[in-house]
């Protein structure tokens, strides 16, 4: 299975280049497409593609001493007349008649050549061709798991955004009403002009809220953007109109920490390839250590070549052949041993990354459960804190219009309400990036199913 899904995608990213799409801004967009989108368009995700089809290069490579080699030579030679020597002829017997060296010669040959004993070479390429292949696509699924997770946090980072430009304009349109009934008052006579100072002062330090709540969401929507793989329309300036459609949700979590721990250490891709390193780390072991054996190869072919005692190049021999050769390094001056203290040593290196990785993924997932439990008791604490500051701010206007309260205590409860708009915000947008986090720490898939 591991197998038939690194053909697909290869297969499914060997297309030719493309210019990213273009943007389309009529088009809404879901959390789920958001996330379709990526996995289609992402240059991180397109840059994984290309490293799946470079282990696969290194795959093919590793093989390929189980694959006879068939090699195909040729050669020739003219040579000074002065270069060949000749027999020296003995008295009345002439053997240069005979026997005649010629100045030129030519010898060509097809060879297919067979490795059958490389002292464990063999058999260890084999296993470091599949645990490339391996390492290579659990190196792929966790820059998939990073980008789409980076997808849902910038989502909801720009759902935040457009909700801080909500709350930010309610509480200006109510200072706003604040100042006018202010000046009302004042040019009735009913209340000091330092009511109306005091509306001023609060709208005046509200507006600037606003103003970077908006950049806030030019910036999250660009960055949006970007991981998407879109290249943004040249109509749009400043703002880019992207809609989005879907809204932070407080969805159950359906994992406990012990469950959650476990599942990481079964699941997390960084983990699974740092294993299938360790892997290879070994088999360098083991092909560092095959320089102590001989080695042996079996070949059969057919030569041609010219006729040995004429100049005549059109006269030729041929004929076939076949053999079998071995070689045995017996000193190589220490080399082979150099080379298995330095496998053995990165093999060391690579078992004790996997032990890092183990403890490191335990505190991601302690960490991200944590997080977790933070966001959820205070989107819990926040529950009821909005309409209270609502009711407030209705019985502090209704005693200012009744003259028994005072202006301070509108403006006060307006401050309130709107911290507890943009805090109830807050914790809805902290509790949903901290369960994708869990998520992604625990290793689950990051698309979102049944949504588009």
């Amino acid at each position: 299975m591991r197998f038939l899904r690194f053909i697909g995608i290869l297969v499914a990213s060997a297309a030719a280049a493309r210019a990213n799409p273009v943007l389309d801004t009529n088009a809404p967009l879901s959390r789920a497409a958001a996330v379709e989108t990526a996995l289609n368009q992402n240059t991180a995700i397109r840059k994984g593609q290309a490293d799946l089809r470079a282990a696969y290069g290194i795959e093919v490579q590793l093989r390929s001493i189980l694959v006879p080699k068939l090699t195909a030579g040729g050669d020739f030679n003219a040579n000074d007349p002065s270069l060949v020597g000749q027999f020296p002829s003995p008295p009345n017997f002439p053997i240069s008649s005979f026997i005649q060296f010629p100045t030129k010669n030519w010898a060509a040959d097809v060879k297919v050549q067979e490795s059958i004993y490389e002292g464990g070479r063999i058999t260890s390429a084999l296993r470091s061709a599949k645990l490339t292949r391996e390492q290579a696509l659990l190196n792929y699924q966790a820059v998939v798991a990073d980008t789409l997770l980076n997808v849902r946090v910038a989502y909801d980072d720009t759902l935040l955004a457009a909700q801080e430009i909500a709350v930010n304009e309610a509480s200006v349109k109510l200072l706003t009403h604040e100042l006018d009934d202010a000046r009302q008052r004042f040019e009735a006579g009913t209340a000091p002009q330092l009511n109306v100072l005091r509306a001023q002062v609060e709208l005046a330090n509200e507006q600037p809220k606003l103003i970077q709540a908006r950049n806030t969401h030019r910036i999250a929507k660009n960055n949006l953007v970007n991981l998407l793989g879109y290249d943004v329309p040249s109509a749009a300036l400043e703002e880019i109109p992207l809609q989005l459609t879907d809204s932070m949700e407080a969805g159950p979590v359906e994992w406990d920490l012990p469950s959650s721990v476990r599942r990481a250490m079964e699941k997390r891709p960084e983990l699974g390839a740092l294993r299938k390193t360790a892997g290879l780390r070994r088999e360098d072991v083991a092909t560092a250590k095959s320089g102590y054996k001989p080695s042996a190869q079996i070949f059969g072919g057919y030569e041609w070549q010219s006729y040995p005692y004429s100049d005549n190049l059109e006269r030729d021999l041929s004929g076939w052949m076949a053999g079998a050769q071995v070689n045995w390094n017996l000193f190589d001056g220490a080399s082979t041993r150099g080379k298995v203290i330095e496998a053995q040593a990165r093999y060391d290196q690579a078992k004790l990354d996997v032990e890092e990785s183990r403890r490191q993924i335990e505190l991601d997932v302690r960490t991200a459960y944590s997080n977790l439990i933070e966001a959820r008791e205070s989107l819990e604490s926040q529950k009821k804190t909005q309409e209270e500051a609502e009711e407030a701010l209705r019985q502090a206007e209704a005693r200012l219009g009744a003259g028994s309260g005072t202006q301070l205590d509108v403006l006060d409860a307006q401050t309130a309400l709107t911290q507890a708009r943009t805090t109830q915000i807050q914790a809805l947008h902290d509790y949903s990036v901290a369960r994708a986090r869990l998520q992604r720490a625990i290793g689950d898939d990051m698309q979102i199913q049944g949504q588009k």
